[in-house]
């Protein structure tokens, strides 16, 4: 099955009190998991990885959701360029967290890619992040 993911961080002030949003989809648009989480305090490049973290042990270790091909599609446009190899990694804690992507794709037996989408179709995404900040959840 082909899933489609919508994932988000989000940090005020940058750093900040940060929180996530991750929103999974079936092909026919059916969501099979809409998920948040407080971080703390963090900065937004980091609440974008481990948005997709998240999203990744999600799909990984579920039995519900069974996954072929996997397209992530977020508004970091640094984070996707970092993962398709556009851009390097050079922050030492981004570093870290890419890795741990990197990790969690060689273990998958999913096709991936991700793709940059404007911050307008990632409403959802987006508003499950703020939604985890402002409840600390």
């Amino acid at each position: 099955m082909k899933l489609l993911a919508f994932t988000d961080g989000a940090s005020r002030n940058n750093p900040g009190e940060a929180g996530i949003g991750v929103l999974i989809k079936n092909e026919r648009g059916e969501v099979l998991l809409k998920d948040k989480k407080y971080l703390g305090i963090s900065t937004n490049n980091a609440a974008e990885y481990t948005a997709l973290i998240h999203c990744l042990h999600a799909i990984t270790t579920s039995e519900s959701l069974r996954c072929a091909s996997l397209v992530v599609h977020t508004d970091s446009e640094l984070m996707a360029r970092q993962v398709n190899g556009e851009y390097k990694v050079k922050d030492a804690g981004l570093k870290i967290l890419y890795q741990q992507v990197k990790t969690l794709l060689a273990s998958s037996k999913f096709s991936f890619s991700i793709k940059h989408i404007p911050r307008s179709q990632n409403k959802e995404a987006d508003r499950l992040a703020n939604e985890a900040i402002d409840s600390k959840t």
